[in-house]
């Protein structure tokens, strides 16, 4: 940890480590834009179907959720390819594991929207 005095350009220069971050995420794994359009997606369809703002705080969480699972997973399959760029079966199930908690979250994601969005589909469709 370093010592010093609080700095605010240096906490802003922590906001711009994040933000490449995300930058990175974005250019480098092909996931995240599928999940980046499918927040995109969401949103527009909350707008047209004039969801509440319970509905867009449930949104807005789920979607954090998903790409904060999708930068978790990216950082588990870059330090286990750093730690072994080989194949290694304990690097596999940690990948695996990764993986599987963006799975998890998607899926969730899925249900909210599912439970936000078929009811407003329907209503319109009737």
């Amino acid at each position: 940890m370093r010592k010093g005095k609080f700095s605010v350009p240096d906490r802003l220069k922590s906001f711009n480590y994040a933000f490449n971050g995300i930058r990175w995420l974005l250019i480098h794994e092909h996931n995240s834009r599928i999940h980046l359009f499918a927040v995109a997606a969401v949103c527009l369809a909350g707008y047209f179907l004039k969801i509440n703002t319970v509905e867009w705080l449930l949104i807005a969480l789920c979607s954090g959720m998903v790409i904060s699972a999708e930068l978790f997973n990216t950082v588990a399959e870059q330090i286990a390819d750093f730690i072994s760029p080989g194949k290694h079966q304990q690097i596999k199930i940690i990948k695996d594991l990764a993986a599987a908690g963006v799975l998890v979250t998607a899926i969730t994601a899925f249900i909210v929207g599912s439970v936000i969005f078929i009811p407003k589909i329907w209503e319109l469709i009737n």
